[in-house]
């Protein structure tokens, strides 16, 4: 299990995750999930036999840290709203499903644990957002060699909604206490690939608030 600790509304939340599930294919138009599954194909990585799809992943790859060390030069961030389910309720927070990209070209479910969740340390009630959910925007940075540049950039309308992807999941309206669900992402701005830093944000327009996560990445030698 993973023990985080968050931060809602000034309040000190602590949360035990004992499930994380990773959502991929998320997209509601299916031309851009096409084009997201294009986007993956020409890095070698094959086609999902349905959409969307729910990878199992090790909850203690969950963590709240600002710096990692991944394997080799292959692993890149992307963000995504993910929700929380806590015993009093729905929270949403923001992560990277940071995934080594050569690995994923050969067994998705196995990339997926090659490298930590990064997760923001700040959530919000879905309660308080769910009547303007459409409106909110996530975006990401990627610094590499000094230049920052945007990496995605989209509204969380892309994606299907929190309830339904849960339903989807379940088979009922329900999220299990003490499950982490990554909720898909936006296609890049240019190639996929990684960098130094890796930032990202939630913005709610409408309530005027931003959750921010950012993370440094160092590679370790594979050696031969």
């Amino acid at each position: 299990m993973a023990n985080l600790n968050f931060k809602s509304e000034g309040k000190e939340i602590p949360c035990i995750v004992s499930q994380l599930v990773i959502a991929g294919w998320t997209g509601r138009n299916k031309e851009a999930v096409e084009h997201h599954i294009e986007e993956l194909e020409r890095l070698g990585v094959a086609r999902p036999r349905t959409v969307p799809c729910f990878y199992r992943g090790a909850e203690n790859l969950l963590s709240t840290s600002s710096s990692f060390q991944v394997v080799g030069n292959d692993s890149s961030g992307e963000v995504e709203y993910v929700l929380f389910s806590l015993p009093d309720g729905l929270y949403v927070g923001l992560g990277s499903d940071h995934t080594d990209r050569k690995v994923e070209a050969y067994g998705v479910t196995v990339s997926k644990q090659m490298c930590p969740k990064p997760v923001s340390t700040e959530i919000w009630k879905f309660a308080d957002l769910e009547d303007h959910w459409d409106s909110l925007m996530t975006r990401s940075w990627v610094t590499r060699n000094g230049k920052r540049e945007l990496y995605q950039e989209g509204s969380v309308s892309r994606m299907l909604s929190p309830k339904d992807l849960i339903e989807r999941y379940t088979g009922s309206k329900n999220l299990p206490v003490g499950t982490a669900m990554f909720c898909g992402t936006h296609s890049v701005i240019g190639e996929i690939g990684g960098g130094d830093l890796f930032e990202m944000e939630l913005e709610d327009p409408i309530l005027k608030r931003k959750i921010t996560c950012s993370y440094m990445t160092s590679s370790l030698e594979i050696a031969d």
